[in-house]
Order: structure tokens, then C-alpha cells, then sequence
């Protein structure tokens, strides 16, 4: 079993979709649009639904969707083109065993952003 997609009430759709494109890899060839609704999907086949339209309240702060990189390099680099863009960082950790960052996107949803030693954060 595997998660396959993640849908978001956002309040514009389009600015949503591009910054999860620039950002998290969703490819823009494959965006499909329909009842106000686009799904956008990864490398991996995780669609993405941002429904827009919708007033977007704060969401609770534990509240998050998780991303995992490579190699701590590609945490920090992704942070930096993120800082350097004005993205909104609100949490940052630097240790041998987990690099990694939190941003919210342009609804305030809280991302994180990791590469970890094998089960470090994930293992629990």
C-alpha cells in the first residue's frame, strides 16, 4: 500500500500549483484541471489536488506534509533558492543525523523538508 495523492483547499490555484512545480518537482506536463479543481503530479505518481477558491484558514501548527531528499546538500540548497525567493522558512535544523527545514507554502500549509540518517525521524 502507498499514498497516491494529497488534496489541498487553496485560495489560488495556479499560484499553489507553480510553487509546489518550482519547489517539490510536480511536473507541469502532467497538471489536469476540472471543476476547479488541478491535480499535478512527481517523479513518483503522487498527484497533488489544490482546489481553489476556497478561504484558507490557518491550518493547525503539527499540521505538515513531508518531503525527503538525498543527501544534505540538496536539503541546504533547496533552502537557499527558497530563502533567496522570499519563501517564508519558519523552522531550520542542522545535525549529523537530520538536515532539515520547514517553509509554509502560499496558504500557510507547513512543509517539511529533510534527509536523514535511516530512521532518525521517520522510525518512530
Amino acid at each position: 500500500m502507498r499514498l497516491i495523492h494529497l488534496g489541498l483547499p487553496v485560495r489560488d490555484v495556479q499560484r499553489s500549483r507553480l510553487f509546489y512545480e518550482t519547489y517539490f518537482g510536480f511536473d507541469p506536463a502532467s497538471a489536469r484541471m476540472g471543476g476547479g479543481t488541478v491535480v499535478v503530479r512527481n517523479a513518483d505518481g503522487v498527484a497533488l489536488a489544490l482546489h481553489g477558491g476556497q478561504d484558507v484558514g490557518p491550518p493547525p501548527a503539527f499540521v505538515h506534509v513531508g518531503f525527503q531528499l538525498f543527501a544534505p546538500e540538496e536539503v541546504n540548497d533547496l533552502l537557499t533558492r527558497m530563502q533567496a525567493d522570499g519563501v517564508d522558512i519558519i523552522e531550520q535544523y542542522d545535525d549529523p543525523g537530520c538536515v532539515s527545514f520547514t517553509c509554509t507554502d502560499p496558504d500557510g500549509y507547513r512543509i517539511e523538508v529533510c534527509w536523514e540518517v535511516s530512521g532518525a525521524l521517520t522510525g518512530f
